[in-house]
């Protein structure tokens, strides 16, 4: 017999000992209050025949003895009656959470598309249920994003090992390789290198925001917006990309780092998926109790049934968006796990004329509880 047995049975068997008492003290209340009545009652009985009829005299009534007898049998015979009427009710009451109890471990095996579907009636046991059913679903959502995120994570990362072991290995097949060949297939090694710590650097920016904030500093956004500018514009220059600013300061509190990798994403998926000669314009600004960062950028017309989809990872759009070689479609996850981090809030469009324009809410002011 497992503890999960002797756990429910024990406290099937308290809430039946529990309503047993209470049956019980009700019927032994109900056979005082009908007993002391009765023992003070006479009864009629008929003495004799006479002229005018029968003769009615007046004689004691049911005994004190009678009395006491009789409700000491009925008392006797409820302790059954109010032991099986508890054990049966608890019992009703109970298989909601038995039927929870079973499912969730049928869930917990690996099932985690099954519900507990309790229905009616509509109590706290079937609160309780729903309640359930919700974190099912999101622990669903969340395994199903992690499987895709190692998935796609897998399939980036063996490219460019593929790829420099196929190099390495023609190198070392080639037995007239001179010193030329071999100092072109070692920069060829180091770029895909390159290629491979900037997507490791990626998934850790990525995994560091989805953990959440460990540090809560108030700061504020014109700054770190002016400093990754600042080291972008050279970038935006060769690419022929204009970059325009209209900063007013925004205080606001969370993790400089973090929000940093925000800003940086934001920026650098403006210039990167843009288009020839075209432009990003970025703006700070307070309003009442929120701090708002926007960042828009021309560049292709996107559907705008798509562009929730570019805040998942690795989620790109049209291989012949320009640019899209540089990139690992992991830049607008990290900005949207950075923001869910900070409590903040996320609003995307698609501009009519091409681009995106995307604004981040923070809260204005130091965080609640780092005045």
């Amino acid at each position: 017999m497992t503890s999960q047995t002797l756990t429910r049975r024990s406290l099937q068997t308290r809430l039946a000992l529990a309503y047993a008492a209470g049956i019980y003290a009700a019927g032994t209340f109900v056979l005082i209050f009908v007993n002391v009545p009765l023992a003070s009652i006479h009864m009629a009985t008929p003495k004799g025949p006479s002229s005018s009829g029968t003769i009615i005299e007046a004689g004691p009534g049911i005994s004190l003895p009678q009395l006491l007898t009789g409700s000491a049998v009925a008392l006797v015979i409820l302790i059954p009656v109010a032991l099986a009427l508890g054990w049966y009710v608890a019992g009703r009451f109970l298989h909601p959470l038995r039927a929870i109890t079973t499912t969730a471990k049928i869930i917990s095996a690996g099932n985690l598309h099954r519900r507990l579907d309790l229905g009616e009636p509509a109590d706290e046991l079937t609160e309780l249920g729903h309640t359930l059913d919700d974190l099912f679903a999101r622990l669903q959502a969340s395994f199903d994003a992690q499987r895709h995120f190692v998935a796609n994570a897998s399939h980036e990362l063996r490219t460019p090992l593929a790829g420099l072991r196929t190099l390495l290995e023609v190198a070392l097949a080639d037995p007239d390789a001179d010193a030329e060949d071999l100092r072109s297939i070692c920069r060829e090694a180091l770029a895909l290198g390159e290629h491979q710590e900037r997507l490791l650097q990626a998934l850790l920016a990525l995994a560091t925001s989805e953990r959440g904030i460990t540090r809560w500093d108030t700061l504020d956004l014109t700054q770190i917006v002016a400093g990754v500018l600042a080291s972008r514009r050279d970038q935006a220059t060769e690419t022929g990309i204009d970059l325009a600013e209209h900063l007013t300061p925004a205080v606001t509190a969370g993790d400089p780092r973090l929000i940093e990798s925000l800003v940086a994403n934001l920026i650098d998926n403006a210039i990167r998926h843009n288009r020839p000669d075209g432009h990003v314009k970025i703006t700070t600004q307070t309003s009442g109790t929120e701090v708002a960062l926007t960042v828009t950028n021309s560049g292709p017309v996107i559907p705008d049934n798509q562009i929730q989809r570019l805040f998942q990872p690795f989620q790109k759009l049209a291989p012949n968006r320009r640019g899209h070689r540089d990139g690992y479609g992991l830049g607008l996850a990290i900005v949207n796990a950075v923001t869910q981090a900070h409590h903040a809030t996320l609003t995307a469009s698609a501009r009519p004329e091409g681009g995106l324009s995307i604004t981040v809410r923070f809260a204005h002011g130091a965080h609640p509880h780092h005045p």
